[in-house]
């Protein structure tokens, strides 16, 4: 009985489909590249964003010589068109702080406001209006100054490749010194 070495022979040289092989294993790291890439986009855009969205709100605040609960919900107001094309919804919010420290006594927080998204966070600069604030190492507060602190808080979700960078919360703060008046307190109406 002979064995068909020819079929055998013919089939090892054929080349015909290797092309597809290698077109295959190419696809599916221009793919994942092509993934990664747009998600560390959307991630590096966001992180600008929040910093934005934190830079403008603080320095809104700080602009104004008093305060009233209307310009406060004013300021958060105006967050959906600073973080135009990503929502704040539920994965984010703002906590804006006026931080003064007066006679002897560290920092203080003087009142707190939280807005423009739904996220539950608290604040890394203090939890209630009258109790201590924790602020950076080098950023002081001398006798009968204030500062306003913008925190953004973001819960990121990675959009469609999670390898690359997987779900993390974002926190950007930013610092500014009132210009016209002290801003220890917010006017009702």
């Amino acid at each position: 009985m002979r064995l068909p070495c020819r079929p055998i022979r013919n089939f090892a040289r054929d080349r015909r489909g290797s092309l597809l092989a290698e077109m295959a294993v190419t696809l599916s790291i221009l793919t994942t590249l092509s993934l990664s890439g747009v998600e560390i986009a959307r991630y590096t855009l966001l992180h600008q964003k929040m910093e934005r969205i934190s830079a403008s709100i603080g320095d809104l605040i700080a602009q104004a010589e008093t305060l009233t609960e209307t310009d406060v919900a004013n300021v958060f107001g105006a967050i959906g068109e600073v973080a135009k094309p990503f929502a704040m919804g539920t994965n984010g919010v703002v906590i804006i702080s006026s931080v003064s420290a007066s006679e002897g006594s560290g920092p203080m927080l003087n009142w707190q406001r939280i807005g423009g998204g739904a996220l539950s966070a608290t604040s890394q600069v203090g939890a209630a209006p009258g109790t201590a604030a924790a602020l950076p190492a080098g950023l002081t507060v001398i006798d009968g100054e204030t500062v306003i602190v913008a925190e953004v808080m973001y819960d990121y979700i990675p959009w469609l490749y999670d390898a690359v960078i997987g779900q993390t919360q974002l926190y950007h703060t930013s610092f500014f010194r009132p210009r016209l008046g002290t801003l220890t307190s917010v006017d009702p109406g």
